[in-house]
Formats: structure tokens, C-alpha cells, sequence
């Protein structure tokens, strides 16, 4: 399994060594979301408060490090790291209207290319949560989905939180797996939840089987078991 991982790390040119004085091995969730919702918007609060809980219990999270979402995410997770045990990553890309870095990330690292920005985020993390945004929202959406799918990296919940998604996913069981472009096993990956409390029980146990496999780090999980619960 830790070729998989290899695989994606050689093939990208942005993929990084992380600082020695951090944890290779560490948890981390990747968050995703637009960088255009406001901090009166109500998935900005719900990014914010999902990512004081994760810190709260020393995970790490990796964002795009810029407004919105990421922002939201980037200081929720500060405002819970009381005992300085976990980080909060950001990995920016260089785009034509200049985003600029949040004030709240530990390590900040820059892309010009998005696929490197992205298979970065696939080698740091663990599992990864998708709050509401646009195309780019989506492309980590269904780039993380493919690679997972296509065994280059590890299993990992994809956990879907806020309004629209439960559209998506009906349109994909309509015309994907209707019409057998996807198996139905390739849905074993998404969580659809409503509330913060569920991603945070599927986060939770996913970490609970990563510190039961006693290898850690590039660790491949039974994800099957919790299906019945998050029914897609």
C-alpha cells in the first residue's frame, strides 16, 4: 500500500516534504468549499465550528489556505488547538485574481499547477470533507473520488456536508450507476451527513481505525462497516 502513495508522490513535481519538525504521520483532514461564502454564511459557520471540533481532538486539517471555506476552516481549527498539539495547513494556487493566504495556517506552501496542489492534499491527508462551493469545489470532489477509486490511494471517507449534495447523489445513481459507468462499490467512499456532529463520528471513527492498524501513516481503511449508518 505505501507504493500507492509513492506512486502519486513521484508523479507530482508539487508534491513537498513536510517540515521535519512536523509529524509525517500525523491525522489530517482535508477540507474543501468555496472561497466565496462570507462569515455570516451559514456553511462558513458550520466549517468553522466542524474544525474547532477536529482540533479539539488533535487532528490536523489541510485547506486551500485562502478566504471562505478554507478561512473558516483554518480559524475554527486555531480557535480549538488549546494545546498546540495538532497544525493547519494551507495549500494556495497561483491564480489570475491573486488569493491571498489566511492569517491562521501553521504551514503554508504555493502551487501554479492544480493537480499538483491536489495529489499534495490526496498525500497528506486522511479523510476529507466537502462543504458547498463551485467547479473547484467539484474538481476536488471528483478527483479525490477517482483516485480512491482507482486504488492510487488509499480508502478514505469523502464525507459530504451542507445543502446539495443529496441532489448530486441522485443524479449520479440515475444516470452513473443506471447506466453503469460506476459500480455501485464506488459509492462505499461517500458520506452524505447533516450536521457537523456526523462528520465528526465518521472523522472520529475513521482515526480510531487508523490507530488500530499500529502502522500508521499511509494506512488503508475498512470503510464497508459504517455504510449502513450514512446510507448513499
Amino acid at each position: 500500500m505505501k507504493k500507492r502513495i509513492k506512486k502519486i508522490k513521484k508523479k507530482s513535481v508539487g508534491v513537498k516534504p513536510i517540515p521535519k519538525k512536523i509529524d509525517e504521520n500525523h491525522f489530517r483532514v482535508a477540507i474543501f468549499g468555496s472561497a466565496r461564502v462570507h462569515k455570516n454564511d451559514k456553511n462558513y459557520k458550520l466549517i468553522y465550528h466542524l474544525a474547532k471540533m477536529i482540533s479539539e481532538e488533535n487532528l490536523d486539517i489541510v485547506t486551500g489556505g485562502g478566504p471562505g471555506t478554507m478561512e473558516a476552516a483554518n480559524s475554527g481549527h486555531k480557535a480549538g488547538n488549546k494545546e498546540n498539539k495538532s497544525h493547519s495547513f494551507g495549500l494556495l494556487i497561483d491564480l489570475p485574481k491573486e488569493q491571498k493566504a489566511n492569517k491562521h495556517l501553521d504551514v503554508k506552501k504555493e502551487f501554479s499547477i492544480f493537480s499538483d496542489r491536489l495529489n499534495q492534499f490526496m498525500y497528506l491527508s486522511n479523510a476529507i470533507v466537502v462543504a458547498p462551493g463551485g467547479i473547484g469545489t467539484l474538481l476536488e470532489l471528483f478527483y479525490s473520488w477517482q483516485l480512491i477509486q482507482v486504488e492510487h490511494v488509499c480508502n478514505m471517507p469523502i464525507i459530504l456536508l451542507g445543502d446539495g449534495y443529496d441532489e448530486l447523489i441522485k443524479w449520479i445513481k440515475n444516470h452513473l450507476l443506471k447506466n453503469k459507468y460506476i459500480e455501485k462499490k464506488d459509492l462505499d467512499f461517500i458520506f452524505v451527513v447533516n450536521n457537523k456532529k456526523e462528520a465528526m463520528d465518521i472523522i472520529k471513527l475513521t482515526y480510531h481505525e487508523y490507530l488500530k492498524s499500529g502502522e500508521r501513516g499511509n494506512v488503508c481503511i475498512n470503510l464497508k462497516k459504517y455504510r449502513e449508518r450514512w446510507k448513499v
